[in-house]
């Protein structure tokens, strides 16, 4: 079986309506159906922060997307990737075929190949097919018009050369302050190679550098069918030019749109799995992340997620994925000084020995003494598996939780699983929502070995309105 069809079964052994088209659609618009019943009305307060420059813009867009779709085979998207779809089928017709060897690339592990990938690349409407080997590189910058393609992530490695900074990036866009459009990248191994460093220092340099792929402010790309071991800091990043800070209410300018993330693997990274920031348009499926080593924080420390929608994304969905081993399976979220994510859509996730299964916050927007969040709103998910949470080396402060909910307003969730191991413990919590959490609705709540628990789902007293199957608490 290949990734997809893994992640698939692990899924219908909870959830055995999941391999069924029909049930899944019905599944998905019960969630609907229950979103549109919240009321989410977001608290409107003056931010502090009231400079705008070229560089961040206010949040304007409280729009969400229309539910995600199914076909005959069971495969669920978004309306949007119609759009994107498109482009790529566009971009096909209009690339030149090469190859890396023409150009002088060897894939003997050992020849620096930068130069030939930049010549192979040119300035674009290139194929650049990658054949079989290992090939030593210090950073690809993809232009415009550009499909990359390897052999398969068994055959084609392309491994950062030992002299190579640690802000290094295997493979990111061309221009980060202008914007690329029409990437396509497939097929290959990427290897951060983190013996360059010593074992004792951190992975990452800060910003959007160290980390396996990077998308800045790129429109209409695909990655699909990559494996990234150890990235210094994120497996794949998409994301604005810089990141923002300005603000809740404010987003940065010159993000991505209109980006696919495919059957990838990613496993060791610094940070998180995959992650999004300032973005709209995107979508992730099929994808596995697991064992982060977290080494770009502080040892003890280290917020490692396998799939984190961060500051400021927008209209994102999530399909048919798998976390394993990280602090957060699922990450949505924002730092205290930038807006949240918002409208986002799940539809089939294995959390396995996560920490925190899901976790959906506005860190400094939680507790009494904290502002509302401006931003945080609009999340939909059907079909949650979360398998043992447990304690972890990653963040030692951190308890096991299967979902917690903070600062959220309008999350609706139908069909939730969560297993623990058998212990007679009373200390146990499943599921909490709180911190000024409203409008949260679950239903199809399925909990296994908490029946020692003494409250294994907990509601705070900041908390607005709850629902669990249907009845307010």
């Amino acid at each position: 079986m290949n990734q997809t069809q893994v992640i698939q079964q692990k899924l219908m052994t909870v959830f055995p309506s999941y391999g069924s088209p029909l049930k899944k659609q019905l599944a998905i618009d019960e969630t609907e159906k229950i979103f549109r019943t919240l009321a989410g009305s977001l608290a409107q307060q003056k931010s502090s922060w009231s400079t705008i420059s070229g560089l961040c813009s206010v949040k304007n867009d409280f729009t969400t997307e229309p539910p995600v779709l199914v076909n005959k085979k069971g495969t669920v998207f978004p309306l949007w990737k119609i759009v994107l779809d498109f482009e790529m089928t566009w971009l096909k017709k209009r690339t030149k075929t090469v190859s890396v060897l023409d150009y002088g690339a060897v894939g003997d592990g050992e020849k620096d190949c930068t130069t030939a990938f930049k010549k192979a690349l040119d300035s674009g409407f290139r194929r650049v097919i990658i054949p079989p080997g290992n090939y030593v590189i210090r950073e690809i910058e993809v232009p415009s018009h550009t499909e990359l393609v390897g052999s398969g992530i068994n055959r084609t490695r392309l491994v950062l050369h030992k002299d190579a900074p640690k802000k290094a990036r295997l493979i990111t866009n061309k221009h980060h302050l202008n914007g690329n459009h029409h990437i396509y990248i497939e097929g290959m191994s990427l290897d951060w190679n983190v013996t360059r460093l010593s074992s004792t220092e951190k992975t990452a340099t800060g910003g959007t550098y160290s980390s396996g792929i990077t998308l800045a402010k790129v429109k209409y790309a695909v990655i699909r069918n990559v494996k990234i071991i150890n990235p210094g800091l994120h497996g794949i990043d998409v994301t604005s030019t810089l990141y923002n800070y300005s603000g809740d209410g404010l987003r940065a300018t010159g993000g991505s749109q209109y980006v696919w993330i495919d059957q990838i693997e990613t496993s060791g990274f610094g940070d998180d799995g995959i992650t999004t920031h300032h973005s709209d348009y995107l979508f992730i499926s099929n994808s596995y992340a697991h064992h982060p080593s977290g080494r770009s924080h502080k040892k003890g420390y280290s917020n490692s997620n396998g799939i984190e929608v961060d500051d400021g994304s927008q209209h994102v969905t999530l399909v048919n994925n798998h976390t394993a081993f990280c602090f957060g399976g699922v990450e949505i979220k924002a730092h205290e000084t930038s807006s949240a994510a918002s409208d986002v859509q799940i539809v089939g996730h294995f959390s396995e020995h996560d920490n925190r299964s899901y976790n959906f916050r506005h860190i400094g927007h939680h507790q009494g003494d904290d502002a509302y969040s401006k931003s945080a709103f609009g999340i939909r998910a059907t079909f949650l598996a979360a398998c043992y949470p447990q304690t972890t080396n990653l963040y030692t402060a951190s308890t096991p939780r299967s979902l917690v909910v903070s600062a959220y307003q309008k999350v609706a969730i139908h069909q939730f699983f969560a297993v623990t191991k058998q212990e007679n413990r009373s200390d146990k919590i499943a599921i909490a929502i709180q911190y000024r959490a409203a409008e949260v609705a679950i239903k199809g709540i399925q909990l296994r070995n908490y029946g020692h628990a003494k409250k294994p789902v907990r509601i705070g007293k900041e908390t607005g309105r709850v629902y669990l199957d249907g009845y307010v608490v």
